[in-house]
């Protein structure tokens, strides 16, 4: 390897830790410094978890009755791709990994990770890991549940016996503490959740594969391995700056091992231990207004289905969470339906990396936020997600029990509740008409936060723009994520301003990048009016500092106004300075979309929905981006490592002094 390179990457390094720790207090700095002399002593083997001989019985499952009621079908075909060693992880689809795969690889760059001490191994670094995402993917074990669930279903042996052959294979390649797979505590919890999944399914204490002496032999080393991943969880909690989702599902996988298998002396204080976090951050992180405090809708999908996992598993046995967690995840139900278009459509805001919990459901396409609002619309009985919900999923019926799809039926009320358009503590306030109906116009404009806490790190650089649908077609959208700790041109590209429908000042972010996940300048977004009633006209009025940083300070002002009889939307960006600056206008279409231009306005075409885009005074004309690669341009990813053309247009503009611009939009259904 060059010494150049190296030389760079070390660079790189030094870098990224001398931005880490500004974003540090004095607590985080001191709780670091113990976590890396703990790690130590765990190397030297001083810390380490010591063989304890299990006691009692397993805990209950998360329903009195495990369903049944399912079309066996699709998760037959599911686990016998399975057996066959054929795995979709992110862009890998139905990838020949073997059967059992090698668990220390990255199956897309076939790079092998060292078996050194687990918290030794610098997972940032893809020459000696690979894309860590695609490695820890496989070893959540999403797979041993969907064994287990096709064991469940039919009876044959086969599936159980597959699901033991992964767990020895497992055990084998990734002993504890060594390798990827015991370097990051969330991945340790979400892997202990489907295990507790697969334990239930395959029949709990009782089940046929313990049966024996090599059957007794393989519930001893699986319950050694949970004694393991326990401590290890209670042991490397993300606390401070890094506790965002990771926390909450570290906690969660603590309190999933401690119910399930309360078994051993310390299992009572893991319990209480994660019980009491898992709650204290749920109040923490979501916001009572419903948003999630990360910026980011996919956490939020991920943050509700923890919730649910943790509520349904600790009531089964004897566990509640209060009121104040019934009421966040209701109000977070509340802000996924507001958001959602008639199609089921919900923003791409923030980052997004494809993640399940668990997967209950192999149902191809399949949609998580309308399956929320199913589960939802059953718990707290509203009939209105229960229509946009379209169905009882079979997510929910694994959740709920068989009674699921009559309960759903059921859950309808004589008062249907309108759906709510500000959201001010997170920052999101929607702007339309006519809202499930043909004609649906659906606007969510982004006026909150970066992210959360001191990096906020799944935020993106987008306040004050807005996601645009007509009838339940993406018209404007936001691109997604498409990247996490490699390919860091894109990484950066995604969450960039000119990536959203924004204005972008003399070609920088309204925040600063300071790594993968980490800002070191975060603009903060006001909303300043925002009159939404139904009907009429609509407004929303917000402004951000992200410019004020500049030699010559700017301040962005957005006017959004909407007429609900002629739907029309008339943007005013305003911009207060004093000295010359070059600004940026980007429109981002859905890759849906046909787009054409001329010399003064931008035509997408897509199903009956017709939108036109213009600036109200004569202008340049706008240059029309697709797929551009360097700089990038022109791209939307709707799932994690895939990215697609979609056409952008951007209007270049100079400014001196307190500039107006003003954009017409008008839609049309033919």
């Amino acid at each position: 390897m060059p010494v150049e390179y190296v030389a760079v990457k070390r660079s790189d390094k030094l870098t990224w830790k001398v931005r880490r720790l500004s974003t540090m207090n004095a607590a985080e700095i001191g709780y670091r410094v113990r976590q890396a002399l703990q790690a130590r002593w765990e190397r030297l083997g001083l810390r380490r978890v010591r063989a304890v001989a299990p006691r009692g019985d397993s805990g209950a499952a998360w329903v009195d009755r495990l369903p049944r009621g399912f079309d066996a079908s699709g998760y037959l075909l599911a686990a016998d791709a399975v057996l066959e060693g054929r795995f979709d992880v992110f862009a890998l689809t139905d990838a020949a990994l073997g059967f059992p795969p090698m668990w220390n690889v990255d199956p897309k760059s076939r790079t092998v990770a060292p078996r050194a001490f687990g918290k030794s191994i610098d997972y940032r670094d893809e020459r000696l890991v690979g894309d860590i995402k695609y490695l820890w993917e496989p070893n959540r074990h999403l797979q041993i549940v969907t064994l287990a669930q096709a064991w469940h279903l039919s009876g044959q042996r086969r599936y159980a016996d597959g699901c033991r052959q992964l767990l020895e294979s497992w055990f084998e390649q990734c002993p504890y503490p060594f390798g990827p797979n015991w370097t990051s505590s969330l991945e340790l919890a979400i892997r202990l959740v489907n295990w507790a999944v697969a334990w239930q399914l395959l029949g709990g204490d009782r089940s046929s594969l313990f049966e024996g002496a090599e059957g007794s032999a393989f519930r001893e080393r699986w319950l050694r391995s949970v004694r393991e991943h326990c401590h290890f969880i209670a042991g490397h909690f993300s606390h401070f700056s890094s506790a965002n989702n990771h926390l909450l599902g570290e906690y969660m996988g603590l309190f999933v091992g401690a119910i399930t298998w309360p078994l051993w002396r310390e299992s009572a204080q893991w319990r209480d231990t994660a019980a009491a976090g898992f709650e204290r951050e749920v109040r923490l992180q979501n916001a009572p207004d419903g948003v999630n405090r990360e910026q980011a809708i996919y956490y939020q999908h991920e943050v509700m289905d923890m919730m649910l996992i943790c509520a349904l598993i600790g009531r089964a046995n004897g566990i509640s969470f209060g009121p104040v967690y019934w009421e966040r995840l209701e109000a977070m139900m509340e802000f996924l339906a507001a958001v959602m278009d008639r199609a089921g459509n919900v923003p791409m805001i923030g980052d997004s990396d494809d993640a399940l919990i668990v997967r209950f459901s192999p149902q191809k396409p399949w949609n998580p936020y309308r399956s929320l609002l199913a589960t939802g619309a059953i718990l707290f009985s509203r009939a209105d997600w229960a229509a946009k919900a379209g169905r009882c999923d079979d997510k929910t019926r694994w959740l709920l029990g068989d009674e699921a799809v009559e309960r759903q039926e059921t859950s309808s009320s004589s008062n249907t509740p309108l759906p709510r358009r500000a959201f001010r503590e997170g920052g999101y306030y929607v702007l339309g008409a006519r809202f499930g109906a043909e004609d649906e116009v659906l606007a969510v404009v982004d006026c909150g936060p970066l992210g959360f806490l001191s990096i906020a790190a799944h935020g993106h650089a987008d306040a004050l723009s807005f996601t645009l649908s007509a009838g339940g077609v993406q018209m404007l959208v936001d691109p997604g994520t498409f990247a996490y700790h490699t390919q860091k041109k894109w990484r950066d590209y995604f969450r960039s301003t000119f990536a959203h429908n924004c204005v972008t000042v003399d070609g920088t972010d309204q925040s600063t990048i300071g790594g993968n996940f980490m800002w070191v300048s975060k603009a903060e977004s006001t909303c300043t009016m925002a009159s939404l009633d139904e009907g009429g006209v609509q407004c929303f009025e917000g402004e951000h500092d992200g410019y004020r940083r500049l030699p010559d300070p700017v301040t962005h002002r957005r006017r959004i106004t909407f007429n609900a009889v002629t739907n029309e939307f008339r943007v005013e960006d305003n911009l207060e300075c004093s000295a010359a600056h070059q600004v940026n206008i980007c429109w981002h279409f859905s890759e849906h979309c046909l787009v054409t231009a001329d010399a003064h306005w931008v035509q997408a075409v897509a199903g009956r929905v017709r939108l036109t885009l213009g600036m109200e005074r004569i202008s340049p004309p706008p240059e029309l981006l697709r797929g551009r690669e360097d700089p990038p341009g022109g791209w939307i990813s709707r799932s994690f490592d895939v990215k697609t053309p979609i056409h952008t247009a951007v209007w270049s503009l100079p400014v001196r002094g307190r500039t107006q611009f003003v954009t017409i939009i008008r839609l049309k259904f033919e």
